[in-house]
């Protein structure tokens, strides 16, 4: 895995926390860290975007923070678990890491 796609997975572990941090934030010092994280998620993504293919990189960006928010909302949040909202998120993944597979960098299909 090169140095993009850990890019790409940092961006998408501080989208998790600002999602969150949206919801929960009631002090001044929690809304400036979920802005502190919206700027290190959307940094991670353009970083990682100059190399990736962007439509590859905004779809695992989204689908790792939305499998990352849904499973943190259960497990932290008390939100309803339900098989099928598992199931359904593991059929993202499987989606997510399809295109990762799939997707080279864009200067290696350029040479």
């Amino acid at each position: 895995m090169n140095k993009d796609w850990i890019k790409l997975m940092i961006g998408a572990f501080f989208e998790v926390l600002w999602v969150i941090g949206m919801k929960h934030s009631n002090t001044w010092w929690e809304i400036l860290l979920t802005v502190v994280c919206i700027l290190i998620s959307f940094y991670a993504l353009i970083k990682a975007g100059e190399t990736l293919p962007v439509g590859t990189a905004y779809a695992v960006f989204v689908g790792l923070g939305t499998a990352g928010t849904v499973i943190t909302g259960i497990l932290f949040f008390g939100e309803e678990f339900k098989v099928s909202k598992i199931l359904l998120i593991v059929i993202l993944l499987i989606g997510v890491m399809g295109l990762k597979f799939v997707t080279g960098e864009k200067g290696a299909s350029q040479k």
